[in-house]
């Protein structure tokens, strides 16, 4: 998980533990934590710019259906026209002589027409075609409220780490600081070492560069929590280690959660309605060889000004079928199908890939998780014995048996078992929410369950 991972010098890497029992937060001068994860993913889902997005993406396909309805039910159209003629004639009259007349009128016509399909396999298939478009539509939707579960987590775990990262960057400084003095104090007096003296300036130094780092670190994941949730000012709840109790996946079958997760997953939801968008793109490429017929019936009305029918009105109704048969397409039809016919048979492949991907990573999980747990145990007794070894090599350096490089090195040993288990704990986190999601969980349940570690 990258968004874990934060760089310093070259040869350094540095993650912080999110423990009460620092004792630093008092001294960043920051705001008190307020915000958990429950109130983050809700501001998220009414602000996030990507879910609204999707939202409205969602909304305008579900249109394809009343759409396709539309076409299979009846047509009514009203034409009507007024028109003024200017008209010449030319011509001999009885005695053989040129003859011209003009004459200017006014014409009128309205029509009224109905048409309903009656046959028509295009038009049927392409409904089947927009039902199926929906469920594509709602199924991605789907997709990606779940995975704003995870990019809130992320995100805000992310921001508890580079808070984290501070608080203890700090601590070393201070303990670096500390310990310049002892040595230069020491130095001075004949019982220490110019070189204890220039590895301790060597780390302090190295905690300042740190800081810097660490303080970039804290805007720029503040900025991207409140990007997503809308709210710049707000502060986030801290993690209570002494509550939080991870816990192996129920079920402890790996293949159990794959199952849930083929069953469920919004994203092969989503490939099987459009391997189904594929199959009727199939039926309206093979209706090009089928006819059609539609029931027709019409109206109209003309009327007439001119010298010879003065004020005339001619009414005519019809009533009847029309047939369509298509005879020869220069091959068109047979290449559409042909081209339906491919998708089709790349959708599907698409399908078992994703199936084959959704297993790999609800496996994936699946291990964050379980040795998620075996790993936080580890850690935890890891940290103890790396606080009793710098306690011993204290009071040994005390003792003129250890050197002040030995000190330092306790000190880093005791900051990097730190870091790993802060990172275990993210990991832990992030991997639950990831494996969850991954097996269609109820979102606020699957949110819930986290924020019950995370305390204002």
């Amino acid at each position: 998980m990258a968004l874990l991972y934060f760089s310093g010098r070259p040869g350094v890497r540095i993650l912080i533990q999110a423990v009460t029992g620092l004792g630093l937060w008092g001294g960043l001068g920051c705001a008190a934590w307020g915000m958990d994860l429950q109130q983050a993913y809700e501001a998220a889902a009414v602000n996030d710019a990507t879910i609204r997005a999707s939202r409205a993406g969602a909304a305008a396909s579900r249109e394809r259906l009343p759409q396709a309805r539309a076409q299979l039910r009846p047509t009514v159209s009203l034409n009507a026209g007024r028109n003024y003629n200017d008209l010449t004639s030319e011509g001999r009259n009885l005695l053989g002589q040129p003859s011209r007349s003009e004459s200017q009128y006014y014409s009128g016509n309205q029509t009224l027409a109905v048409r309903q399909p009656l046959y028509r396999p295009y038009l049927t298939a392409q409904l089947r075609q927009a039902q199926a478009q929906v469920q594509d539509a709602n199924a991605n939707l789907e997709r990606d409220e779940q995975g704003l579960v995870v990019r809130v987590g992320e995100a805000y775990f992310e921001a508890l780490l580079a808070h984290d990262q501070l608080a203890l960057v700090l601590g070393q400084k201070e303990t670096y600081a500390t310990q310049l003095e002892a040595a230069r104090k020491g130095f001075a007096a004949g019982s220490g070492t110019r070189t204890d003296v220039d590895e301790a300036l060597a780390r302090l130094d190295m905690t300042i560069a740190q800081e810097l780092e660490a303080r970039q670190n804290v805007e720029f994941t503040s900025h991207r929590i409140a990007a997503m949730t809308g709210q710049p000012d707000a502060t986030l709840a801290k993690l209570v280690v002494e509550k939080f109790s991870p816990v192996e996946p129920v079920p402890s079958s790996v293949d159990a959660w794959i199952a849930e997760a083929e069953e469920s997953s919004p994203e092969l939801r989503s490939l099987r309605a459009q391997l189904e968008v594929a199959r009727q793109e199939i039926e309206k490429a093979r209706s090009g060889h089928l006819p059609t017929l539609d029931a027709v019936a019409q109206w109209a009305r003309t009327n007439s000004d001119n010298v010879t029918s003065v004020n005339s009105r001619y009414d005519n109704k019809t009533i009847g079928l029309q047939l369509s048969v298509p005879l020869y397409a220069g091959g068109y039809v047979s290449s559409t199908v042909r081209q339906a016919v491919a998708t089709q048979e790349r959708t599907q492949e698409m399908l078992e890939a994703a199936r084959r991907d959704l297993g790999v990573r609800v496996h994936r999980e699946f291990r964050g998780m379980t040795e998620g747990v075996l790993r936080i145990k580890a850690l935890q007794q890891a940290v103890y014995s790396a606080e009793q070894a710098v306690l011993s090599n204290r009071k040994s350096f005390q003792a003129g048996s250890r050197t002040m490089l030995d000190v330092l090195n306790a000190e880093q040993q005791k900051t990097v078992v730190l870091r790993d288990l802060a990172q275990a704990r993210y990991l832990y986190l992030v991997s639950r929410l990831r494996l969850q999601s991954l097996a269609g969980a109820d979102r606020q349940a699957i949110v819930a369950q986290v924020n019950h570690w995370l305390q204002p």
